[in-house]
């Protein structure tokens, strides 16, 4: 499924956060969001998940305007992990992913339900949490049941705000192999935001760099990730290394 923005903007009361998004991501492809803090990622991915209604702009998903759809209509297109959620509910780890069905439960959870849910703890390598409370996992086994949450949606799209930032090496590179999967054999659209620029060149097909709540750059990470745009975007001088596994970035000096 495909999602276009269109002179998109939105803002905090009178701070304007982002402004004049104009972006089309195609089904089937990993998009990373990358740039400073205070650069505007989260709110983009906010309005792209609906969670905030743009002042200007448009979102369509398959065509169709984001608000126009019903939200369980939303909920099977689109899914969407925060960076943090508090769990205040004492549910196990397949009760929080079984919530990801809910736009498909009529009576009760079938054992069509049980299977995915079922299916998506294995793939994460959190069948053996299953019966563990969400609130005495660490953070980043929380961030994967988030993630095992979404996914339970069947979801045409997977918004994720910086999926990773809690997890070690290993899972982080487990779950990017997931959604790269995810895009490349289910044709699922994978937009995320990542800090790492190294990891964002691996497993990204496109990079939108963003600068002050505007796309400074927008295609592919070797024409995105440049001296030149790391510079005038981060304010860091660094040495660029194309190799097999992505780009190697050495950040040198600030500048």
């Amino acid at each position: 499924m495909d999602l276009q923005t269109v002179d998109l903007s939105f803002g905090y009361g009178s701070k304007e956060a982002i402004r004049g998004i104009s972006l089309a991501f195609r089904q089937g492809e990993c998009v990373s969001v990358v740039g400073p803090n205070g650069a505007g990622k989260s709110t983009l991915i906010k309005c792209l998940a609906a969670i905030h209604k743009p002042r200007k702009g448009t979102v369509l998903a398959g065509g169709k305007p984001l608000f126009a759809l019903p939200p369980k209509e939303r909920a099977k297109r689109i899914g969407y992990v925060p960076q943090q959620t508090a769990m205040t509910f004492p549910l196990t780890v397949t009760e929080t992913v079984l919530l990801g069905r809910r736009p498909y439960v009529r009576w009760g959870v079938s054992d069509e339900d049980l299977r995915i849910a079922g299916r998506i703890l294995e793939d994460l390598d959190l069948a053996r949490l299953a019966d563990r409370y969400v609130d005495e996992l660490s953070g980043g086994e929380r961030q994967k049941v988030l993630l095992a949450r979404a996914l339970a949606q069947q979801p045409g799209i997977l918004l994720l705000d910086e999926p990773i930032a809690a997890l070690d090496i290993r899972h982080q590179l487990g779950v990017l192999e997931k959604v790269r999967q995810l895009a490349r054999r289910d044709g699922t659209l994978i937009v995320m935001i990542l800090h790492d620029l190294e990891l964002a060149s691996r497993y990204s097909d496109r990079i939108v760099l963003m600068k002050n709540g505007e796309i400074y750059a927008a295609g592919a990470p070797d024409r995105v990730l440049t001296a030149e745009h790391i510079r005038d975007v981060y304010g860091v001088e660094t040495l660029l290394e194309p190799g097999a596994y992505g780009m190697k970035i050495t950040a040198v000096q600030p500048v």
